[in-house]
């Protein structure tokens, strides 16, 4: 209030609210100095009010599956009769399906831009360009008005990677929105609100999961630039971390691989759980030939086998989760009823307003806590009751590659999603590798030991 009424003496500034039938020239400060602040005040709450109606409302839609973009995801364009609803774009979607296959055959975001710049793919911005959406250059384009078009960045490549609306789902809500503030930045994936099956997808399920793995595991190529074969897919059985690739001091040097965590900090954290490539590689080769065979003799024996065997081991695990989660369910409605309670109870005046909000919000982080569980638990379930599927679709798979000679990294990046070593050490230091290959789509892993 003081501000407005001196910026007249200071600067020589008048203001006048015409609306209001204000002027600061002839107004009384003791009579009509209350004006604007008030103003103020109630333009503020009623902002406020406003901004929470507005987020309510997007919140409904994601809730609901429909998208609220301004433009649609690379590969998609707005349905022209529903606005929240998504079309496959038949010229840009083979773009998109181009990226998650280069992805599945273990090829990272740097790899893939090179690969779109050779093949003079042009970039998102300028399709959005051509078609009218925005008027926007990249930093490539500026530079070089003919050829920047092609110039993806990296960013862009990942997020149409990760990106879970190519599987036919609707991700909302991945901002931090504050009141005046605006954004103030990126939510979790496991915070997003997603909604499945509103629209075609341009990649199934499984692909999409299969590439988030590969994404997570990626490696950097070794100091000579060369990238290692089974790079993103070997990994320590006690530790968790990957196992590197490195030559021996031998007379005759060998490839081996190691844990990373003993090559950085000794036996004391891990032990070495060496294997040698030639030896893995075969290994792996003979067991992906062996595999393949078997399904080709008799794909339906070897699927229900799996799926009896998997089912099997899993039937105790699978009703003790059900107990749990039937027991989470049950916590969460007595759960929404102390809400409702407390809310009275604050009503009645039973209770103050300060215990209100510390009961609230104890009872909100333990209902969050719970539906998250729940969530988590129910997509097990679901995934357990797929196997059957999951074997079949993985016996059709693997019968393609009964003679295959050798192994590239496409191959292993499609047909296998980790190998795990394990190690165990006798005392008379007799050392035992265990290695486990697992398999895309094949709910048991193959076991080999190998002598050390």
């Amino acid at each position: 209030m003081s501000f407005v009424w001196f910026l007249p003496l200071i600067l020589g500034v008048r203001f006048i609210a015409v609306n209001d039938g204000f002027d600061t020239l002839t107004a009384q400060r003791g009579a009509d100095g209350y004006l604007v602040p008030l103003k103020n005040l109630i333009n503020e709450v009623y902002s406020k009010d406003i901004s929470k109606k507005v987020h309510s409302s997007y919140l409904l839609k994601a809730q609901k599956g429909q998208f609220t973009g301004c433009l649609a995801p690379f590969g998609y364009r707005k349905d022209p009769e529903d606005k929240n609803h998504l079309l496959i774009d038949e010229e840009t979607a083979p773009i998109v399906r181009r990226l998650f296959a280069w992805a599945l055959e273990g090829h990272g975001p740097n790899y893939i831009r090179r690969r779109l710049e050779e093949e003079k793919i042009p970039c998102p911005t300028y399709w959005n360009r051509v078609r009218g959406f925005r008027n926007v250059s990249t930093k490539w384009e500026k530079k070089d008005p003919v050829n920047g078009r092609y110039m993806w960045d990296f960013s862009v490549i990942k997020d149409i990677l990760m990106n879970p609306v190519y599987t036919g789902a609707i991700a909302s809500q991945k901002k931090e929105y504050r009141f005046k503030i605006g954004t103030i930045g990126e939510k979790k994936p496991e915070e997003w609100i997603v909604v499945e099956n509103q629209h075609e997808p341009l990649v199934d399920r499984k692909t999409f999961d299969i590439v988030q793995r590969k994404l997570k595991s990626r490696q950097r190529p070794r100091q000579t630039g060369e990238i290692s074969l089974f790079a993103g897919l070997i990994k320590c059985g006690e530790c968790g971390k990957s196992l590197t690739i490195r030559y021996t001091n031998d007379k005759h040097p060998k490839q081996i691989y190691s844990c990373k965590t003993y090559n950085a900090y000794g036996k004391q954290h891990c032990t070495q759980h060496r294997v040698e490539y030639d030896t893995l590689y075969s290994l792996v080769l003979n067991k992906i030939r062996e595999c393949a065979r078997a399904a080709l003799m008799d794909g339906e024996a070897v699927a229900g086998k799996l799926t009896d065997t998997c089912e099997a081991e899993q039937k105790g695990q699978r009703e003790a989760l059900e107990r749990s989660l039937t027991k989470d369910e049950e916590r969460i409605d007595v759960l929404e009823k102390m809400v409702l309670r407390l809310y009275e109870d604050m009503v009645a005046g039973r209770i103050s307003e300060a215990n209100f909000n510390l009961l609230m919000e104890k009872t909100q982080a333990e209902q969050a806590e719970l539906k998250a569980k729940v969530t988590e638990g129910r997509k097990k379930l679901a995934d357990e009751i797929r196997l059957a599927c999951d074997a079949r679709q993985w016996v059709e798979a693997i019968q393609e590659y009964a003679d295959i000679t050798e192994l590239d990294a496409a191959t292993l990046n499609r047909l296998i999603k980790e190998i795990v070593v394990h190690e165990s050490i006798d005392s008379d230091k007799t050392r035992h590798i265990s290695i486990e290959i697992h398999f895309n789509l094949k709910p048991i892993p193959e076991v080999e030991q190998v002598t050390a």
